[in-house]
């Protein structure tokens, strides 16, 4: 979201509002969400690419992890004029302000997305291939990065922080269900069937594939009254589902309802200026 509403007075402020636009998104914007976007489609390439039975050419794989290096120097880039220019934030001037901003859950997601990645191809080239797997992880951090720059992931997140109450409350509920489920076929077939359901311990995968209605069917209990506890239970795990889901749908109404209000309080505004 963009802090900064006035005429740039220096190199750093006009850095700033270049990086956070206050009109939507902007050239750099874009650029950084289709860098997030092909990075990720080059992962998923390159998981492949450097499987021994794989389908690829095999010429694709260099062009693949020339991209990644590409995207790390970018990121780093803006990572650094980010943290350069954030001194025109109010919110982030000085020693302390900076140090607030690099606590931020999104500044620190922006900071994994490249910084292993680069110190590892920086000062430890020749391990660099032994430590991929991990790196490859690491890049899931760049998701985060789109929270940045589309307007849609903030309605996300005001979304879910509106219905965190009511999601914690559905959250006990589904996890006092769980319990309850898993005691019952431990008491009705813990006996019959015990390396399934011998403890609740046991039980608890049954319980949690049965109320999520996923269904697997790699563990079913055979006696009857195992069976009518699990069509209670097949039953129950339809109010688990909807339960959260008619939370997050209200919620995000409210949220468009709300923002949608504010922007036309905004035009009004500026068409009696």
């Amino acid at each position: 979201m963009a802090l900064i509403k006035r005429k740039h007075n220096s190199l750093k402020a006009y850095v700033h509002d270049w990086l956070e636009p206050d009109d939507g998104i902007n050239f750099f914007s874009a650029t950084i969400i289709a860098l997030v976007l092909l990075s990720l489609l080059s992962l998923a390439l390159e998981t492949e690419g450097v499987r021994a039975d794989s389908g690829l050419d095999p010429r694709l794989l260099p062009v693949v992890q020339w991209i990644n290096v590409v995207v790390v120097w970018v990121f780093a880039a803006e990572f650094a004029l980010r943290f350069w220019s954030e001194g025109e934030n109010p919110l982030h001037k000085g020693v302390g302000g900076r140090i607030r901003f690099l606590l931020q859950p999104v500044t620190v997601a922006d900071v994994l997305a490249f910084l292993p990645e680069l110190i590892a191809m920086v000062f430890f080239p020749d391990t660099t291939s032994a430590l991929f797997p991990a790196l490859r992880a690491l890049r899931l951090f760049r998701l985060f990065k789109l929270a940045r720059y589309v307007p849609a992931f903030a309605i996300v997140g005001a979304a879910v922080r509106r219905a965190w109450a009511p999601l914690m409350a559905a959250l006990c509920v589904a996890a006092a269900q769980l319990y309850i489920a898993a005691m019952m076929l431990y008491l009705i077939e813990g006996d019959s069937k015990p390396q399934a359901f011998g403890s609740i311990a046991r039980a608890m995968w049954w319980a949690v594939v049965t109320l999520t209605t996923v269904g697997y069917g790699d563990v079913y209990p055979e006696t009857t009254w195992g069976r009518v506890a699990a069509g209670l239970v097949a039953l129950a795990g339809v109010g688990i589902v909807a339960m959260p889901t008619g939370i997050l749908a209200s919620a995000f109404a409210e949220e468009f309802r709300e923002r949608h209000e504010r922007e036309q309080a905004a035009r009004r505004a500026r068409k009696e200026q």
